[in-house]
Order: C-alpha cells, then sequence, then structure tokens
C-alpha cells in the first residue's frame, strides 16, 4: 500500500468496525525519519476514537479490538500505533 493511502485505510476499517461519533487518524511517520523501526517503510500513527461500541471495554480490551481491525496492516504498513480509546459516555 502506498504511504499516502495509509491514513485513508485505518480510518476506513475504523468507522466500519466501532461507527465511531468521533475519529481522528494522524500520520506522524515523518517525526519518526530515521528512527530503526521507520526503516522498513511502515508508518507511525496516532488514533484518536470516540465510540459507543467501547462503552462495556476495558481500555486494554479497546486496544485489542483496535489492533484486531487493523488485521495485516500491523505487519505491512503500521510499526506503531498509538491509540486514544473512548466510550461517548466519558467524555
Amino acid at each position: 500500500m502506498d504511504a499516502a493511502e495509509r491514513p485513508a485505510a485505518i480510518e476506513r476499517l475504523l468507522r466500519e468496525s466501532f461507527q465511531p461519533e468521533s475519529l481522528v487518524v494522524e500520520d506522524e511517520s515523518h517525526l519518526h525519519a530515521g528512527h530503526p523501526g521507520a526503516r522498513d517503510g511502515r508508518g507511525h500513527f496516532r488514533v484518536s476514537i470516540v465510540s459507543d461500541a467501547f462503552e462495556t471495554m476495558s481500555p486494554i480490551q479497546r486496544h485489542r479490538a483496535i489492533y484486531a481491525v487493523m488485521g495485516d496492516l500491523m505487519s505491512t504498513d503500521i510499526h506503531a500505533l498509538s491509540i486514544e480509546a473512548f466510550a461517548s459516555s466519558e467524555l
């Protein structure tokens, strides 16, 4: 996948899976230029998501659910994923 397509792919997967009230996907790869993990071409991303789907989940369950949705992207396109995930009732 082209590096420019990655944020949109991440956003699409998260929208389809969690129907978020709010979602921001930021590509922070440029902040990690020269970092050993960036040498393989995979990117660094920050996700902030608010969804009712997280209402009954603990923070670790939310992260695991998001990583599961990312699937193969975690080994092919994403080197690092910073996650802020909240239920709507928490805001």
